[in-house]
């Protein structure tokens, strides 16, 4: 995307300050706002960004002008901001219902304007773009700054949903509405029902274990949004009253003794659900992904690994000492330190090489060694490559004459290692595989 001026009105948490955050890395002029000065002014220094405490201010020369404020200051904010967006300006929400800020956008955008009103589907916590939904739902599919957003969530191997503001609130209504509706439920079931969460995972399938993920995901974000989207929504109220109808319907089956009701209900119910094969194929892939990390590392005792921090971006190397089903303890610098797996990801080793390089000294060394004549230059430098502990490899001279016999030749080797110590297991590989060092 070309160079913009963009506007994110309300941007020091959450989505917002994770858009202004992703579009800064395209040197975009980023400017936040937010009505707590001392935040917003920490935010934007941090986020290397501009900080305006007035929003009228904020988006006189934008290009882009984006609302993440929440779902329940939404409307008024659009109307307060609105009608002074500058001529040929984009204007964005990034509501989780659609049809009241659509609306708004309608009614107070200038008509030298455009709107997108937008759903990500996706929150804060994630890296990139890159695999994550975003639902559009434009009100003139050939407008220009539609073609220019859309070009660039392609570019960024998004998976884009072109929709109308009513489908997407229907939608919505299940997708977000019923589902936060019950596993909110279920959270606070299991709350009065007194039971111990972490000791209920000692009894539990995986299955039930990645459930209680899903839940803790839920109840561990800001409760007055999921309010919000309970509440305005007048789709999600028809899901939540036909869920609890059916949960009722249920329950009476089962306390009369109606088994053949019952299981005909959850034999149509599946038929519905016609992606049967695709579904357990997911689930199984979900199920595993929970064991191979766990897998790896308990596998790896006493290996080199690295670890990324899956929110924080810190990177730590280490030897792995030990492993249990919720942390890995790696040796790191002669300290123990203790993380928590579902925290991390595994570098491979190409990752590991790559932190290597740019954060650990390395030793130079020239190795002169005889071999065969016979021998071909370019495979032996491939093989003195691939020794574990070598970083790379040239060789800088080639050598045939009276100090060696008429049937060799001699060879060095200018290599690099991050251990000194290193040097001596090389020499040892090159004399294992032939080679006379001179």
């Amino acid at each position: 995307m070309t160079k913009r001026n963009i506007t994110i009105i309300g941007a020091t948490r959450g989505l917002g300050k994770w858009i202004a955050k992703y579009l800064n890395n395209f040197e975009h002029n980023i400017t936040i706002t937010s009505r707590n000065s001392k935040e917003g002014k920490i935010v934007a220094n941090k986020l290397k960004v501009n900080y305006s405490n007035n929003n009228i201010k904020a988006i006189q020369n934008a290009d882009i002008i984006i609302f993440a404020v929440p779902l329940d200051k939404m409307e008024e904010t659009i109307k307060e901001i609105a009608p002074y967006a500058p001529p040929n300006s984009v204007l964005i929400d990034i509501a989780s219902i659609k049809i009241n800020s659509a609306n708004a956008l309608k009614k107070y955008a200038p008509e030298n304007t455009e709107i997108l009103p937008t759903h990500p589907m996706f929150g804060p916590r994630l890296p990139s773009l890159e695999g994550q939904i975003v639902i559009l739902t434009p009100t003139d599919i050939n407008g220009s700054w539609f073609k220019i957003i859309k070009k660039f969530l392609i570019q960024e191997n998004t998976h884009i949903i072109i929709s109308s503001p009513e489908e997407h609130d229907k939608m919505m209504s299940i997708v977000q509405g019923l589902t936060h509706f019950t596993y909110i439920t279920l959270a606070s079931t299991i709350k009065k029902l007194n039971i111990s969460m972490k000791e209920s995972r000692n009894f539990a399938s995986p299955i039930y274990n990645m459930m209680l993920d899903m839940i803790s995901r839920i109840v561990a974000q800001n409760p007055y949004m999921y309010y919000a989207i309970q509440k305005q929504n007048p789709e999600t109220r028809k899901s939540r009253n036909c869920l609890i109808n059916e949960i009722n319907y249920m329950n009476n089956l089962i306390e009369k003794g109606d088994e053949k009701t019952f299981v005909s209900i959850m034999s149509n119910s599946a038929k519905h659900f016609d992606d049967f094969e695709e579904s357990l194929g997911r689930s199984d892939k979900a199920i595993n992904a929970l064991n191979t990390e766990l897998v790896y590392l308990k596998n790896n005792i006493g290996m080199e690994v690295g670890l990324k921090h899956r929110y924080n971006g810190n990177i730590h190397v280490g030897i792995i000492s030990e492993v249990n089903n919720e942390v890995v303890i790696i040796n790191k610098s002669n300290k123990q330190l203790k993380i928590k797996i579902s925290n991390i990801d595994i570098l491979s080793k190409e990752e590991l090489l790559d932190w290597k390089k740019n954060n650990l000294n390395r030793y130079y060394y020239d190795l002169s060694v005889i071999f065969s004549k016979s021998c071909d230059e370019g495979i032996l430098a491939d093989i003195f490559r691939k020794i574990d502990q070598v970083i790379d490899v040239d060789i800088i001279d080639e050598y045939y004459g009276n100090q060696i016999s008429y049937d060799q030749m001699s060879i060095t080797f200018h290599y690099s290692v991050f251990d000194k110590e290193d040097r001596f297991v090389v020499e040892d590989y090159i004399q294992g595989m032939g080679g006379i060092i001179r």
